[in-house]
């Protein structure tokens, strides 16, 4: 296993803030979509959420494993019910000059995956993965 702390590109001081990594979670969610392959697509790729976004990439909410098993306990057939039902409105989202602090606390708080909103529009989601990732120095795989 390669482990480097100080990879060639690596920012003088250390990646510090949220436009210094780069995401592994490109996923985003339509609202018309179908809960079912929403969370097919989540158990497929690994990921435990992602953005709902409208058709100019607005962020419109979030939807995660927690909101899929909830709808699935309440009696919602996934099947019939698509993103814009089950997602979460209330969620946040960090920006680009977010400081990887203010993200590192955020996890802490008990959020698994942020949405990167610039200027109104979702560019991407950075999870505790990425940041762990970044804290190391890594790139997006052990070899960069």
């Amino acid at each position: 296993m390669k482990v480097v702390t100080n990879a060639p590109g690596t920012p003088v001081g250390g990646y510090r803030f949220v436009s210094d990594i780069m995401a592994t979670n490109s996923r985003q969610f339509k609202p018309t979509e179908s809960a079912m392959d929403v969370a097919i697509d989540m158990v497929s790729i690994g990921a435990g959420g992602g953005p709902v976004v409208g058709e100019d990439y607005e962020f419109l909410g979030f939807i995660n494993e927690g909101d899929l098993i909830r709808a699935m306990e309440a009696g919602i057939d996934l099947k019939k019910a698509t993103a814009s039902d089950i997602m979460n409105t209330a969620f946040i989202g960090v920006k680009e000059d977010t400081t990887l602090s203010c993200v590192s606390r955020m996890f802490e708080m008990g959020f698994q995956i942020l949405p990167v909103i610039q200027d109104g529009k979702v560019t991407r989601s950075i999870t505790r993965h990425d940041l762990l990732r970044a804290r190391l120095g890594l790139g997006p795989s052990i070899d960069e």
